[in-house]
């Protein structure tokens, strides 16, 4: 069974990128596109993702452009009062659905749910086995980079009869206490876990905490949406890194300026993901003291983990906490506009939907592909210090290229998903006076010095 669907873009991903791609394409062009993803809804892994996941950043950054989501609310209680409001996953599933109720509703797009893009323009759908042709459709891929999770992923690590291992999303659902909990990973899924086995009255001394690197994170109270806030640290970031001589020497330089924070102090971190973290989260995660730095498990034994080098002792009834999934993706950098594919991937320093939002923008506004890639260059995640150095060398000057478009400049400026931006009427200040003087005084040594670091991948 098979019919043809007669749309201009077949867009293959309804999560955070292929939405806000999407979003802004049929804002700014009369076409009809065909959203297609393996699950049953919109909102990519955020459908599959742990019960107590929030977002890392502000929820203003998050989401697409022509829908603000939340409130743009500070929070008025709590450890993080004063800083923007946070989504969680039921908040952010809602937002994508209302989301694709109105790009619906406008006639310029068709949803196909659990269905598979099978290649040459074609659909197959998971549940009837119907194919959907949609011949001289331009693909757009947005899985290029999706993330894995644990709930999705198999344990990277062998598990012997009698040992207890579960995903970080069935963390929720315990019916029995174990004696201790083994929580394994290094990002953003692993630190969250241990501050909801804490709040929920876990004894710091009863959790283990396999971390095969440690990781730099940014302190979340300077990536907010006010102006001064952001370009002020982006300012001192520019001002660090045109002084420092190493990538160790630049994280230490942003740790003194308040911008990057470290678990333990007497470990120097090689893990720079970066995923933002209150200061109060890392207080409470530096009463985790029992901490195995012995890289990836290999095996996990009742009463025993094994590593390349040796093995752990841990408890009999030790419940082990698998978060150990590939978050962040970084396949090779490849030019956003191809002949076969608009492969989406981040534009400017991290903020994937604003980058994807970019590119829906720019794919609607301009003409040719090569006018397209040139204004919109890709810049990679980063994994490491140097590739840090790395994604910001790009992604600044990726930055640069679009806004210098009057068009782009005065669109990015309305939409809150720019963390950079300036929003029209935005009243002045003498601090973002200042974060503007120095990011122009800075920011062309800073990005000599971070072509210099990132030398060293």
């Amino acid at each position: 069974m098979s019919r043809t669907v007669e749309v201009d873009y077949l867009v293959v991903g309804a999560g955070a990128m292929g939405m806000a791609f999407t979003d802004a394409l049929i804002d700014h062009a009369d076409v009809r596109v065909a959203l297609v993803d393996r699950r049953h809804g919109v909102s990519g892994h955020w459908l599959e993702a742990y019960p107590f996941v929030r977002l890392h950043q502000a929820s203003a950054f998050y989401g697409v452009a022509s829908t603000l989501l939340g409130g743009g609310q500070l929070q008025q209680r709590g450890p993080e009062e004063g800083l923007q409001e946070r989504a969680n996953q039921p908040e952010i599933c809602a937002y994508y659905a209302r989301i694709l109720e109105r790009m619906v509703e406008s006639g310029n797009v068709e949803f196909f749910s659990n269905s598979d893009y099978v290649g040459d323009g074609t659909v197959v759908s998971r549940i009837s086995g119907e194919r959907l042709e949609m011949p001289g459709a331009r693909i757009v891929d947005a899985r290029y980079l999706a993330p894995s999770i644990p709930a999705e992923k198999p344990t990277p690590f062998g598990v012997a009869d009698g040992a207890r291992v579960l995903p970080v999303n069935d963390l929720a659902r315990l019916e029995e206490t174990p004696s201790q909990y083994v929580v394994v990973g290094s990002g953003k899924t692993a630190t969250d876990a241990c501050i909801w086995l804490l709040a929920h009255g876990v004894d710091p001394d009863a959790i283990c905490w396999v971390r095969p690197r440690d990781p730099w994170m940014l302190n979340r109270a300077l990536i907010q949406p006010d102006p001064a806030i952001f370009l002020g640290m982006a300012a001192d970031t520019m001002q660090v890194a045109e002084k420092s001589t190493s990538p160790e020497d630049l994280f230490l330089g942003l740790e003194d300026a308040g911008i990057m924070l470290r678990i333990d102090r007497s470990v120097m971190p090689t893990m720079a993901k970066a995923p933002t973290l209150a200061t109060w989260e890392l207080e409470k995660l530096r009463t985790v003291e029992n901490v195995v730095r012995r890289g990836h498990i290999q095996q996990v034994d009742r009463g025993s983990l094994t590593f390349v080098d040796g093995s752990v002792a841990v408890a009999e009834d030790a419940l082990v906490v698998h978060c150990a999934a590939d978050g962040l993706k970084y396949p090779p950098l490849l030019p956003v506009w191809r002949p076969e594919a608009i492969t989406l991937q981040p534009i400017r320093a991290g903020f994937p939907c604003f980058g994807a939002a970019v590119t829906g923008y720019v794919e609607a506004t301009r003409d040719t592909d090569a006018q397209k890639n040139r204004l919109c260059p890709p810049s990679p995640f980063p994994d490491s210090m140097a590739t840090w150095a790395l994604m910001n060398l790009l992604g600044t000057q990726a930055a640069m290229s679009f806004s210098s478009e009057p068009d782009i400049k005065a669109w990015s400026d309305g939409v809150a998903l720019n963390p950079a931006r300036i929003p029209p009427g935005h009243p002045g200040s003498p601090a973002l006076d200042d974060a503007r003087e120095r990011l122009a005084r800075h920011t062309k040594p800073a990005l000599a010095r971070l072509a210099e670091l990132a030398g060293s991948i």
